[in-house]
């Protein structure tokens, strides 16, 4: 074994970061053992260094990230600060002075990812991404490595805990949405602004992550169709369960038909009770994913957290140092496809619409006609009424969103259709 240790870099010290520096100090035998040499922490970066951290020295404690990385003597930076700035220009910079690096910014990497790997390449680094997705779950590196020599097809996933926790409640319980996403943050599930976890944020970042790797494409957070659970209510988990389904919040990758494109969207859908996704429960992730060769697959476990997140950091660094050893570098960007990303409006599913009608003869016909008019299919019609008004629940075999999105339209330009309650894509059949 190599007796000069690898010296790393830690920027942040948070619920990830913490955890990470407490790992490399309590089984640094077995790291070491692992990768053929000592691993050393030789300095992190926070932004409150009075703050008290247990188990790390204070004297490797700077608020000077840039100086830091710039040191030459670093051989791997681990990046858990998150956001865009200033972790971009950290990394870029380590880089530059002859780090690799570690890396848990699913933000930065849906946003950047191309400028990152391509700053990585040129000076002959690796960058490592493990934790960025799903958390403890190894996905990235079994899509860009073990599932190299197949051809993708679809990438189907849970990848927000918070969100999952609060449409595991509302189906179990029958809680409208605020008291879930209540219980979700009194529990620590949920932050004080949700806004990234409800709103479909976090989970469209990491489906355009998912998208680049699994179909050799470059797909960027802008590329992702993002639509948020706060409209979900109990109304819609109760025709779920009529339909023999439940609702999650879905990251959705897939090739077109053809397979001369790629989607990439994000959205709250009903999903079978028989599709293993519908089994997910509490803040659990997982993600299904189909292909040529070796069929459908799932990966499934803690999305997100210190323990389970710095796991997949670690198990990263390891990989990373020994490649410094070898002198070589691992997989970087695969975007040889270079697969043009389609609207929305060309994704083809199937949707649960309910509407608010006035209860009398011939409504069923006017909606049937604007449906037929625009070229979507009705699968089942389901029609319950009282004292003159009335719910119709439409469930339609596969059409595009963008004939779906003309047929809604003109449905709100009835008189006898009072409202749209709910739109919910069908997924998973």
């Amino acid at each position: 074994m190599r007796t000069r240790p690898l010296k790393v870099a830690l920027l942040g010290c948070g619920v990830v970061g913490s955890e990470v520096a407490r790992i490399m100090t309590t089984h640094a035998d077995d790291l070491a053992a692992r990768i053929g040499a000592p691993v050393e922490l030789a300095g992190v970066a926070v932004r409150r260094p009075s703050r008290v951290r247990e188990g790390i020295d204070p004297a490797l404690i700077t608020t000077d990230a840039t100086a830091l990385v710039k040191r030459g003597d670093i051989d791997v930076v681990v990046e858990v600060i998150g956001g865009i700035e200033p972790a971009r220009t950290l990394i870029t910079t380590a880089f530059e002075h002859g780090a690799s690096v570690v890396s848990a910014n699913k933000a930065l990497l849906a946003q950047d990812g191309a400028a990152l790997h391509a700053a990585a390449e040129a000076n002959s680094k690796d960058l490592y991404y493990e934790a960025a997705v799903a958390g403890a779950i190894p996905l990235i590196r079994p899509l860009r490595e073990s599932l190299a020599g197949d051809k993708v097809n679809r990438v189907l996933g849970i990848v927000n805990g918070t969100t999952n926790f609060i449409l595991d409640k509302m189906d179990s319980t029958g809680a409208g949405y605020q008291e879930a996403l209540d219980e979700a943050t009194a529990l620590g599930y949920a932050e004080a602004d949700p806004t990234a976890d409800v709103e479909g944020f976090d989970a469209a970042a990491k489906a355009a992550i998912l998208a680049g790797i699994a179909f050799h494409t470059r797909v960027r957070l802008d590329d992702v169709y993002r639509e948020g659970m706060t409209e979900v209510t109990a109304a819609d988990f109760a025709s779920a369960k009529e339909m023999g389904c439940t609702i999650k919040l879905l990251a959705i990758c897939e090739r077109a038909g053809d397979g001369a494109s790629v989607t990439a969207r994000v959205h709250p859908a009903m999903i079978p009770l028989t599709h293993p996704l519908a089994s997910v429960r509490g803040a659990y992730n997982a993600v299904f994913v189909e292909s040529d060769a070796s069929g459908q697959l799932m990966f499934y476990g803690p999305g997100a957290g210190g323990s389970p997140t710095a796991s997949a950091v670690l198990g990263d660094l390891v990989a990373v140092c020994r490649n410094r050893l070898s002198g070589a570098t691992g997989p970087g960007e695969s975007a040889y496809a270079a697969l043009p990303v389609s609207p929305m409006g060309d994704v083809v599913t199937r949707y649960h619409i309910s509407l608010d009608v006035a209860d009398k003869p011939g409504v069923l016909a006017q909606v049937a006609t604007v449906f037929a008019e625009h070229g979507v299919s009705i699968d089942t019609v389901r029609q319950q009424g009282k004292d003159g008004e009335a719910s119709l629940v439409v469930v339609t075999h596969r059409a595009s969103d963008a004939a779906l999105g003309g047929t809604v339209e003109a449905l709100r330009k009835l008189d006898t259709v009072r409202g749209v309650a709910s739109i919910m894509r069908v997924e998973g059949e």
